[in-house]
């Protein structure tokens, strides 16, 4: 099971700073470059289902995703990027 008690280092991200054509672009680098010990936290004016399911869609199981505050005005998520082990070396592509 995965916890977040190996997470040692988190970036808060506002992204209501961020300009809205430019958020998920930003996000998905960020997030492409954090390792097991490491997570993103954002900070939104919004839910962002929609950017979850992005996330999802490219990242499968090793996007974990875990709401810290649900609105009405402020949304706070933390991500997390585990990464899978594969019993086919070969094959893996999980990392």
């Amino acid at each position: 099971m995965e916890t977040t008690s190996r997470i040692r280092d988190e970036r808060v991200i506002d992204v209501r700073e961020i300009s809205p054509r430019l958020r998920h672009t930003v996000i998905f680098q960020l997030f492409g470059h954090l390792d097991e010990t490491s997570s993103l936290q954002l900070i939104a004016d919004h839910d962002a289902r929609p950017l979850r399911l992005q996330l999802e869609a490219r990242h499968g199981e090793r996007c974990l995703w875990t709401y810290l505050e649900q609105g009405p005005d402020v949304w706070r998520v933390r991500l997390h990027r585990r990464h899978l082990r594969c019993c086919i070396r070969t094959s893996c592509r999980a990392v």
